[in-house]
């Protein structure tokens, strides 16, 4: 199977979603917070840094249970720019 290249919006929406989480995360560390989302460390690290800039549904929705988002707040936050 072959992957369709990500957009540069794609790669930014996965960025700010990266970088929210980082800030929930805040003082804890990736290894606490992984493993109360049932992830490991390094998935953790990979979508916190943008080099996952799409992870599954399942692993947002579980990352944001164990930092407290809402998913609603997350969907807004991190939905692409309107075109100009």
């Amino acid at each position: 199977m072959v992957r369709t290249p990500l957009t540069p919006e794609e790669r930014e929406r996965g960025e700010r979603l990266g970088r929210m989480l980082r800030a929930a995360r805040g003082q804890r560390s990736m290894a606490e917070i992984a493993l109360v989302a049932g992830i490991s460390a390094e998935t953790l690290r990979k979508i916190e840094t943008g080099r996952a800039p799409t992870p599954a549904f399942f692993t947002v929705a579980a990352l944001a249970s164990a930092l407290g988002l809402s998913m609603d707040e997350l969907v807004v936050r991190c939905a692409l720019a309107p075109a100009a």
